[in-house]
């Protein structure tokens, strides 16, 4: 019988493997150096292995499962299995490293199964053990969503490194697990290494400026990542050493499509050195900067780069502090210059009407400009009638905005709506799928990196 690891061995970075094979007669069982077995329908076979291993059966795991083995009856292929903690539609038994343990043994074979989202649940380093050895036996497995679970710096350096001969995992998601700079520099390492992985987030997970650097640094050689997360670290430093390597990353790589670092500090003069690489970067299409410490100085520079730049797409500089004098900027280049940006987000920046109306008319002869969000700035009268025009005239879709115009004793105002470019990045609709939903994750379908969210 295989054993589960002991609650001592959680603190080490090397937790022991089970001890003793499983007997061959078991559904799914490992027989090293011997033909897998055939794989039976998969709630029964996670019910055999839980029976087998004296484990508690997860009643939320085994509800999920039924519903995969009926779409695999159907016949399709590519079956993401979600088994999300947040689900709000049914009960949930959070999935806890031990569930995790059987769970990864039923899927270790399952040709069907090429995705696996199990975020907002409670795995813990235990679970990131065993999450490493299906990324090394499962080779059918292209998207893993380990999101929220508890997984700490040992953790991560168990799946980090076994990213190191995995070849077929394009997309991964770390955010919200506190692997902190000691996993961040691992995960760097791993990049150095491998040559299948296209998106990597790391959001939210305590990473430290060293190994901020280290991956700026890395990614000037690696020529596979497309899409990179590196959301709110922790900087100790106001002197922006982390842009200063990110914009010398940007000017050697050709590959990176899209790129995050909102919470890093950025100012004025860190948005320069990023500005100054775009002149040369011709590959990156999706730009977020926001909640940064940008000002209308700063737009002077992104101004002038999207006079040139024919690539960037998406930009993403909500809650900065831009004002009117940064929009005008703004609105000056996309009217004039600009014909390849299509989504801009300024919400929340301070900006007066003046500004805003300087952005909807920029729209007017910007044909390509598709898609503007403006929620959360100082809205007149003048800016609710030019954004309510907009739409009337058919330049801006209601989709592909977060404001909506109605009128109340002839004057027109406007009303909030749930669009914009990542409004489903912490979290998915109860109903539906997120990548389905275009006007609530405008950026990702705009310039879609990995198949999944």
């Amino acid at each position: 019988m295989w054993r589960r690891p002991e609650p001592a061995a959680l603190g080490k970075s090397q937790p022991l493997p089970p001890t003793t094979p499983l007997s061959p007669t078991v559904a799914g069982a490992v027989v090293y150096r011997s033909a897998p077995e055939p794989i039976g329908r998969l709630q029964e076979h996670y019910n055999n292995l839980c029976v087998e291993k004296s484990q508690k059966i997860n009643p939320f795991i085994l509800h999920i499962l039924q519903g995969v083995d009926k779409e695999i009856e159907k016949g399709l292929g590519g079956v993401t299995l979600n088994i999300a903690g947040n689900n709000h539609l049914i009960p949930v038994q959070r999935v806890t490293g031990e569930d995790f343990w059987v769970l990864s043994r039923t899927l270790e074979k399952n040709p069907y199964v090429n995705g696996l989202d199990v975020r907002y649940n409670l795995i813990s380093d235990v679970g990131a053990y065993y999450a490493s050895k299906l990324l090394q036996k499962q080779h059918n497995l292209i998207y893993l969503n380990l999101m929220f679970n508890d997984i700490g710096p040992e953790g991560g350096e168990l799946i980090a490194k076994a990213l190191h001969k995995n070849t077929t995992l394009k997309y991964l998601r770390m955010t919200g697990n506190k692997i902190e700079n000691k996993g961040g520099m691992v995960f760097a390492a791993m990049l150095q290494v491998n040559s299948s992985l296209e998106k990597l987030d790391l959001g939210d997970c305590d990473l430290g400026t060293q190994s901020v650097i280290a991956f700026a640094t890395v990614l000037t050689q690696n020529q596979t990542i497309k899409g990179i997360n590196l959301n709110r670290p922790i900087l100790y430093s106001e002197q922006g050493e982390s842009t200063v390597h990110i914009g010398h990353m940007l000017k050697e790589n050709h590959c990176l499509v899209e790129l995050h670092v909102c919470k890093h500090d950025i100012r004025n003069y860190d948005i320069k050195h990023l500005c100054d690489a775009l002149y040369l970067n011709k590959s990156l299409r999706y730009l977020d900067v926001s909640c940064n410490k940008i000002t209308h100085d700063g737009m002077v520079f992104l101004a002038d780069v999207l006079k040139s730049n024919t690539t960037l797409e998406v930009i993403d500089l909500s809650f900065n502090r831009i004002e009117t004098a940064g929009a005008k900027y703004l609105s000056e280049a996309l009217a004039s210059h600009n014909r390849s940006l299509k989504a801009l987000s300024v919400v929340s920046n301070n900006i007066e009407g003046e500004g805003l109306v300087a952005l909807s008319q920029s729209m007017k002869t910007n044909p390509t400009l598709s898609n503007i969000y403006i929620w959360g700035n100082k809205f007149d009268e003048a800016t609710c009638v030019a954004y309510s025009d907009l739409i009337e005239m058919g330049c801006l879709k209601p989709d592909n905005t977060d404001v909506e115009p109605f009128v109340v004793d002839g004057h027109v105002y406007l009303a909030e709506v749930s669009n914009g470019l990542k409004k489903h990045y912490y979290w998915t609709p109860t109903y539906g799928e997120a990548c389905g939903i275009h006007s609530a994750n405008a950026g990702f379908n705009l310039v879609p990196v990995g198949q999944h969210l």
